[in-house]
Formats: structure tokens, sequence, C-alpha cells
């Protein structure tokens, strides 16, 4: 029998919603974002867009029939793109087609060089309850060098509106980013935190394939120095009521993205979108589909009701890794009822593999609780292959 198969009451379940443009491509990103060069057609391509989102809704229904949507997240590529009437049209089809929970959380990304207080007024007319703001830097030179479009005045100026308008504001910065020093790291800790928004993201800048940093490498902050910024970043924010609750996520508190936190927790999310991706739980099964990421090709695919490019079974011998994959990135851990709960699996199946974790220090288990240590959390990717089959 499989082991799916004893998973009685599925997980709870988010929506993706994936808007494709940008304005400019950043040098570091590899998420599926493209360039609308021509700005003057853009309104057409979006209209475009929009109908095929809510085709791809309509033809997704049979997959979570019944099931409420816990929380609907605006990702990208820049949904600030998008008008505040489109975020709207979006909203209104998705409550059409589908049951919302009354206090669902409802994201939207937003850069800060493509918003303004109209924008914002239009995003919480909608239904947008949180948003989340590109920020990645105060200081213009490093702006400059990741190829964003809004320098240190348009973010100041894009959190003091989007505050007015919005009680849930999360901020995005990175770290170790190119001939960055400390001092200048813990200067836009502080700046962030100066702000006293309900949320905060510090990611360390990576440098991922497919990407122009990939091909023409800057020159990063050494390992150890970037082990520093970390660590000075992180006792910032706890200065400021910050309770860091995921690997790169600190929030106030009952503050934390619960979208993001569906995710960490293994529950099931529909992901509608060019190159939006799913995971979804069945009586029978677990799977990850994929949608196609060039959105002209994604638009005419939809069409003909072919727009999964790729859809993948979780099995049974995969289940604890992906479980571990996510939870693992929560700085709390997990219990063991829920690994059970989650994964139809007995705790029993990873004994092996969680005694060579605890001997190494990357976890500690106690009264049914697993969390990663310090060490864990530093050398996280370490602590994930101990359980890859």
């Amino acid at each position: 029998m499989s082991q799916t198969s004893r998973l009685t009451i599925p997980p709870p379940l988010s929506l993706y919603i994936h808007i494709p443009w940008c304005v400019k491509k950043c040098p570091y990103c590899d998420f599926n974002s493209h360039e609308h060069k021509e700005m003057q057609n853009f309104t057409d391509m979006e209209s475009m867009y929009v109908d095929a989102l809510i085709k791809d809704l309509e033809y997704s229904l049979p997959k979570i029939w019944g099931r409420k949507i816990h929380s609907i997240f605006f990702g990208g590529g820049t949904p600030s793109l998008f008008s505040g009437k489109t975020i709207h049209k979006i909203l209104s089809q998705v409550r059409a087609l589908t049951p919302i929970l009354y206090d669902a959380e409802i994201t939207l990304e937003a850069n800060p060089g493509t918003i303004d207080t109209d924008h914002f007024e239009g995003y919480k007319d909608a239904g947008v309850t949180r948003v989340s703001l590109g920020i990645q830097s105060f200081n213009d030179a490093h702006l400059k060098s990741l190829g964003r479009i809004h320098n240190s005045l348009d973010a100041k100026k894009g959190i003091e509106i989007a505050m007015h308008h919005f009680n849930e504001v999360n901020l995005d910065l990175m770290y170790a980013l190119p001939h960055q020093t400390l001092d200048e790291a813990i200067d836009d800790a502080k700046t962030a935190t100066s702000f006293n928004t309900q949320h905060l993201s510090f990611y360390h800048l990576t440098i991922e394939p497919n990407t122009f940093f990939f091909k023409h490498p800057p020159q990063l902050p050494l390992d150890d120095e970037s082990a520093v910024m970390q660590e000075t970043i992180e006792s910032i924010l706890s200065e400021h009521g910050y309770k860091h609750y995921e690997t790169s996520a600190f929030a106030k508190p009952k503050s934390e993205c619960r979208h993001n936190l569906n995710y960490w927790e293994f529950g099931d999310y529909l992901g509608i979108g060019a190159g939006a991706h799913s995971k979804l739980t069945f009586h029978d099964k677990m799977i990850r589909e994929s949608r196609y990421k060039n959105p002209k090709q994604y638009m005419e695919k939809v069409n003909s009701q072919n727009m999964i490019e790729s859809e993948t079974i979780i099995h049974d011998n995969d289940l604890a890794f992906e479980f571990m994959m996510n939870h693992l990135r929560l700085i709390d851990g997990f219990t063991i009822q829920n690994f059970e709960e989650k994964t139809g699996l007995s705790i029993s199946v990873i004994n092996n593999e969680l005694k060579t974790a605890i001997d190494k220090k990357l976890i500690s288990m106690d009264h049914g609780m697993i969390k990663p240590t310090l060490l864990g959390q530093r050398f996280l990717n370490d602590l994930l292959s101990i359980f890859l089959k």
C-alpha cells in the first residue's frame, strides 16, 4: 500500500499567481521574469494574460474542488506593474471560482520603482492585505550594481506609502553583495528596522545558474565575512523585536508570512501563471507540477487546456526528503506527529538519518520536537543532504 494513501486529510491550500514581467531583468535573478520592452503594447498583453490566468484557474478547479484557499500570493516578476484595477479583476474571479477563508492573507510583491499612492490604494481596494517590497539595499551604489531600477530615496518613499495603506508590510533585503562591507550591511539592517514594518526578509546573495552574475561573477565578500554579516544582522533584528522564524525571514509577533509558512510546513499550493509550480495532495498520491515558462507560449497552451509542462508524482521514497527540505527551514522545527501526519510515514523510516544529523550536531531532538541547531541553520544544505536518498 502506498504511504500517501494514508493521508486522509489534505493539508492547507494556498494559491500562487505569477506575473512574469519586469521593467529590467536583474543580474542575480533566476526567477521566471521577462523584460517587457514594448511598453506601449503592455496594456493589451496585461489583458490577455489575465484572461489566461482565469482560464488556468478554471481548468484547475477539479484538482482542488471544495478546498478552501488559505492565502494568495502575487509573485514575479513584478506584480506591481499591473494596475489595481487588474488585480481587482483577478481577485474577483478567484473569489467567484473558489472558496477563500474570510481572513485569508493576500500578498502582492511590489518594486519601489513601479508604485505610487494610486497603485497602493488600488491594491487595497482590490482586497490585498499585505505588501512585500523588493528593497534589496538602501545603498545607491549597491542598488546600481544589482541592476535595480529604484534608488534609496524611492525605497524609503515606497515604504512610507505602503505603511500608510497596509498594516502588514514586508521588506526584502540582501546581504553579501558585491564589494559590500560589514558596516554597509549593518547600515541596511538598521535602516530597515527604523521603519518598524511587521516583517523583514534578509537573503544571502547567491550566484545562480542562468544569470548574468553566473556568466560574469562579481567580487563578493568571503564566506567568513558574509557569515559575520549574517550573525550581525540577525542580532540587530532580534534587538528590534523581530523573531527569526525561517532561514531568511524575521517577523514581529503574529506577523509571520502565512503563505510562505504553508510552503515550509509542507502544505499544498496551486500555482497559476507562466512558470508557476504546484504541489497538490490527493487521496492516493502527491504531485508537483509546473507550467510553461514563456508568457506567450503559456497563454497559447492555456487556450488548448495544455498549460502543464511537467507533472511528477512524489514517491514514498522521496517524501521524507521533501518534507525535510521544507520544514528544516523553520527555526522551531517540527513535531514527530506533524511528520507522520503530513507524509503518512512512520518517523522510524528516518531513524538512521536522524541519528547521523544528531551526531553531527546539525539537529536536536527533544520530547518529540525536531529542530535544526544553529550549526544546522548555518549549513542547511549539508543537513538536508543527509536525508537525500
